[in-house]
């Protein structure tokens, strides 16, 4: 793997200012498992670190002191003897901090929530050295980073007890965007087109650790094949181990995530309770709160409505995939992928993928249609069946502040995208039925987001906007 950090600019500019300033410094890295947090601290840093060192996946006080005592050895030159508790641990490092003759002093914690192994007074004994001592040394730079997203909001960054508003600066560091993921492929030789590209995105979502994986010489679905369906495939046990990594309790989060892949409108939070047979007064909601921080769910809310029907819907590109082609499928086939080219079951799954690449390139898409600069909220809308009508659903709605609300039609395709009169129709319909019901007095735009544009036909002039597949590659700045 390259060394080279692809994008990420916003996340450099960040720590260099941190890493510039005279104070110190307590940085939270936090996001979704694979999404690249080690890789940015380690190659930003490279040899500016004095001490690295990383939790251990479920493993015990001692191990996590043993080898935080290699580390704390390897970086000093001292043979520090094995630390008997956290608080000999972090005394031990303050030693070393103040040995160390430098304006500026760069301390690496990674996994910081696997090092709090139970009744292990890890973070008692971390509070006590940033309150007491840390967060008095100047140029010190403490980075914590961590995959478990919730432990890092809930124990760390909206900490209530002794370090409660004691980061000085948190990263959230999203999958790389359409953009970035092409920056990431053309490193690795692999010269693939944008369709091809979105495609893979469609599957992996912009996760560094699984792009990384694609070898060039092969065609996509090659790649796939041999990631996800062939016998040694290297991402089939990639899902279970996501969820028990991340959550303590994994099988309410894997059954939520399974529920909500089945449902491609997404489902509200009383839907889902009763199809889970939840009881009130649990701890749901923070289920939900997870899984949106550890962006495997997105919150939506539909056109008019309020907090309280806000809808669910899954948004991870693996998960998304892992449950629709992978999981359960009993007949073995070593290349599914390539042999389900023109199958109706792949063409449905590119179609709703491509919406969901399009809601997560909305900036760039308010770029494509001249409005960045322009207040306005993005939303879902559907109206129900009744006797007056037969109901309708738009996907995604772009309500702006001068008067306009723009109603986007998302469609993939390897052409042009031709509408027809039937199609056409059907948008009349939509945008009909979206005035009636929402009595609002807006202009409403025809948008449609393709691959390849439109073929230029009779209906298709009665689009008002068209945002193509390149205009999703734009850098989100």
């Amino acid at each position: 793997m390259t060394s080279r950090i692809i994008g990420r600019t916003k996340e450099c500019a960040i720590l260099k200012n941190r890493y510039d300033s005279d104070n110190a410094e307590l940085i939270a890295v936090y996001g979704r498992r694979r999404v690249g947090k080690t890789f940015l601290i380690k190659n930003y840093f490279k040899d500016r670190l004095d001490f690295y060192t990383t939790g251990i996946f479920h493993g015990t006080r001692q191990e996590q002191l043993m080898f935080f005592n290699s580390q704390l050895r390897e970086f000093s030159g001292l043979p520090y003897p094995l630390a008997t508790s956290w608080f000999d641990a972090f005394d031990q490092l303050r030693q070393h901090i103040m040995s160390l003759k430098k304006d500026r002093i760069v301390i690496f914690m990674d996994e910081f929530p696997w090092l709090d192994s139970p009744r292990s007074g890890f973070m008692k004994a971390f509070d006590l050295f940033w309150n007491s001592w840390a967060s008095g040394q100047p140029g010190l730079k403490m980075i914590v980073c961590g995959s478990a997203t919730t432990w890092m909001i809930s124990h760390l960054i909206g900490a209530r007890g002794g370090l409660h508003n004691r980061v000085t600066c948190r990263i959230k560091l999203a999958p790389f965007d359409l953009a970035e993921t092409e920056a990431f492929l053309k490193a690795k030789g692999i010269a693939w087109n944008r369709y091809q590209i979105a495609e893979a995105y469609m599957i992996m979502g912009g996760i560094p650790y699984y792009l990384q994986m694609l070898q060039k010489g092969y065609s996509l679905s090659q790649n796939i094949d041999r990631m996800f369906f062939s016998e040694n495939a290297e991402m089939r046990d990639e899902y279970g181990f996501l969820f028990r990594s991340l959550f303590k309790d994994a099988s309410i989060y894997r059954n939520t995530v399974e529920l909500l892949s089945r449902k491609a409108k997404g489902m509200t939070r009383a839907e889902m309770m009763s199809a889970l047979k939840m009881p009130e007064g649990g701890n749901f909601s923070q289920v939900l709160d997870n899984l949106c921080n550890c962006d495997f769910i997105r919150k939506y809310s539909a056109f008019g409505k309020k907090e309280r029907d806000v809808m669910y819907q899954l948004s991870d590109f693996y998960t998304l995939f892992f449950l629709k082609f992978v999981k359960g499928r009993t007949i073995h086939d070593e290349h599914l992928w390539s042999n389900m080219i023109d199958s109706p079951e792949r063409r449905s799954w590119n179609g709703y993928s491509f919406e969901q690449l399009c809601l997560h390139h909305i900036p760039q898409i308010k770029s494509g249609l001249g409005i960045s600069g322009i207040q306005s909220s993005v939303c879902s809308w559907s109206s129900t069946a009744s006797e007056d009508h037969k109901g309708g659903q738009i996907d995604l709605v772009i309500d702006r502040r001068d008067q306009v609300i723009n109603l986007c039609e998302m469609k993939f395709s390897s052409a042009q995208y031709e509408i027809t009169k039937k199609y056409n129709d059907e948008m009349q319909e939509r945008k009909e039925l979206f005035r009636h019901t929402t009595r609002t007095r807006k202009a409403l735009y025809l948008t449609m987001v393709t691959t390849y544009g439109l073929k230029p036909n009779m209906w298709s002039g009665m689009v008002q906007n068209e945002i193509v597949l390149d205009d999703l590659f734009r850098e989100d700045r």
